[in-house]
Formats: C-alpha cells, structure tokens, sequence
C-alpha cells in the first residue's frame, strides 16, 4: 500500500528475524511501526490486534515461529522450548485459521531443517499471502458491474494481509478499471475496524465511500442502494459455513432476504477440512472492555479512551460469528469463485493438489 507517497508491507521480517508492522492500534490518527524483537512480543502482536486481519495474523504466526528457533539455536533453552513456543502462538487468537495453517508450516520447516529453514519458510508464507491476495482481486473484480455500490463489513483490505487483501482487493481493482464504484463501509463495532482501517484504506486509495452504523446496512438495501456485499472470513469450514467478525451473519442474513449477492473472500489457506460444520468453529471471546469503552482523538491531537456505556455494566464480547454456507452466493478464493459447499470444497482441494 502506498502511504504518503512510501510503499508499505503491512507485515515484514529483516533478515536478522526482527518482525516489522503497521501500528493498526494507533490508525488512523497515527502511523507508525511496531518492532518485535522475541516470538513473545510478536504473539502480544497478536493477542492486542497491533496486527490484525486473517492473513497478518497467519504471517505474523510464521514470522513468530520462526523467531522460536532462532532464539532457541542462540541460547541455551530448555528442552520443549519450540514446543511451547508453537502452543503459545496458536492460543494467541483460536479463531483464526490463517494463524494455524503458518505456524505448523514453520513448525515443520525448522524442525526438519533449523532456524535458517524456518525463516525461508516463514518469508515463502508471507509472498504466498501477496499472491493469493492478487489473484483473489481479479477473481472478485469479475464480478462487480460498472457503478456497483459495494456494502463491506469489518477490515479485509491490505491492512488485513502483507498488502491487497481479500475483501477489498476486488473494490481496489474495479476502482483502478475506473467502474465508478462506491462502498458502504460498516463501522464495525466494537473496536471499529471499518470506521478506522477500512475507511483509512480506501482515503488512501481514492475510492469512493461512506462509513455506516452497523444497524443501517438493511435500511439501505431496503431502499435499492446496495448491489452486492463483500466480505472476509478467519475460518471457513469444509460445508462452507463461514466464520468472519462479529456483526456478518447479521448483513447475511438481510442480503438473503433481499436478494443482494453476498461474497466471502478467502484463500484457501483459511478453510479447515477439518471443521465440519460451522458448529466445529472455535469463537473467540474478547475482554468486555472493547465494548465498554471507545479510543479516539480529540479535538486537540491526542489518544483518549472513554467509557461508552452505563458505568458498572457488564458486556459480552464474541470476536466472531458463523455465516452458514445457504446464505452465501459464492467464496472468492485465488484459484476462482466456489458455490460453498463440501462437494465443491473438497474438490478445490483436490484439484489444487
């Protein structure tokens, strides 16, 4: 992505294993970079959302890893120590498919081969996510029509992955072929990925918006503004069903009724075979804060947090919810667009192979 004239990765690592990232916390008041140094603080990365998004987080998962073994050849550590590692990166986010699918690669790459093998392993992964993210805009861009308003949900654009993304990577495609579009971009509460990195995205990028309230998607799609949605997915099962941030089903759900065509957008490498049903899906419950209280900027430049709701409430935090397959028209993935549905996933598989 292209930053005041500069070009970013979201997510990198130098050769002497320090991992590099967009500060995603401090957008869009703020851009800076996060320097980690130990797998530890990469994981706390993850853990606080510094990187967030389905394929950084799988990249930053790797990228850990391969700081385990690298610390491990350096010192003398206890046996068990990359085991350890590996369990402490997987618990750091348990919904994220992308994150279990890197570090096990990694894994396997250094335990065979040493820490020189899991870092090359761990680079491979990152320019597999670019690729994939590419492929996936030309895919989605097919399907958007000359003038589409394009409803989104959540944060699946170049800040999400190395760089592209999966959701908006077809919106930034059509918009560079100059077809005119506009997205409705939900704010995403409650720690407001639309409003703050989606939207700050496509500032960057020139295309056309506005940020929503959560609750008015339906209203709009009511009214004939809406011609279709596209979204991004942390995992999705082997019959399709879907799991993606807080807040999808709901616009799903209202797209079916309306009959608005409702994409995911994924790579492959966010489907688990070994998820049945959408029922098989760990969700992820976050600290009740995220709701209770709301960081942004004053009038005055400075970072405030401020509480948001009756004081001595409780919350419930669910990161994520399920999206069954009957409600989606189709999955974006960098080999095409799949009806979603175990016959034609296994057989994605199959062919991929």
């Amino acid at each position: 992505m292209n930053i005041n004239g500069v070009d970013y990765k979201t997510i990198w690592m130098e050769p002497d294993g320090i991992v590099k990232m967009i500060h995603q916390n401090e957008l869009p008041f703020r851009f800076r970079l996060f320097n980690s140094g130990d797998y530890q603080t990469t994981i706390s990365a993850i853990k606080d959302m510094i990187v967030r998004g389905a394929g950084a987080i799988g990249v930053a998962a790797g990228y850990a890893m391969a700081q385990a073994f690298l610390q491990a050849e350096k010192n003398d550590v206890a046996e068990g120590f990359i085991l350890n590692a590996k369990i402490q990166i997987e618990n750091s986010r348990p919904t994220a498919r992308n994150l279990f699918y890197a570090t096990q690669k990694v894994y396997e790459a250094g335990v065979n081969g040493g820490a020189a093998a899991a870092m090359k392993q761990s680079v491979l992964l990152a320019e597999e996510d670019l690729e994939m993210s590419e492929k996936i805009g030309s895919f989605g861009n097919e399907l958007i029509e000359p003038g589409f308003k394009i409803l989104t949900h959540c944060n699946a654009g170049s800040l999400a992955f190395v760089d592209n993304g999966s959701a908006l990577a077809p919106i930034y495609q059509a918009h560079r072929q100059n077809k005119n579009i506009y997205v409705f971009v939900d704010e995403t509460r409650p720690r407001s990925q639309g409003a703050r990195l989606t939207a700050w995205e496509l500032l960057q990028e020139g295309v056309p918006f506005d940020i929503i309230p959560d609750n008015a998607a339906a209203h709009f799609m009511q009214k004939g503004e809406i011609n279709m949605a596209i979204v991004g997915a942390d995992r999705i099962a082997r019959n399709g069903d879907t799991a993606n941030k807080i807040g999808t089903l709901e616009k799903a759900i209202c797209a079916k009724h309306y009959g608005i065509p409702f994409y995911i957008a994924a790579p492959t490498s966010t489907f688990d075979l070994d998820c049945h049903t959408g029922k098989d899906i760990p969700i992820e419950e976050r600290n009740q804060d995220e709701v209770l209280w709301q960081t942004g900027q004053t009038r005055h430049g400075n970072l405030n947090s401020v509480m948001v709701a009756a004081p001595g409430a409780s919350a419930r935090n669910p990161a994520f919810d399920v999206t069954p397959a009957a409600l989606i028209t189709g999955i974006i993935t960098e080999f095409g667009v799949i009806k979603p549905s175990e016959e034609n996933i296994v057989k994605l598989f199959k062919n991929k192979k």
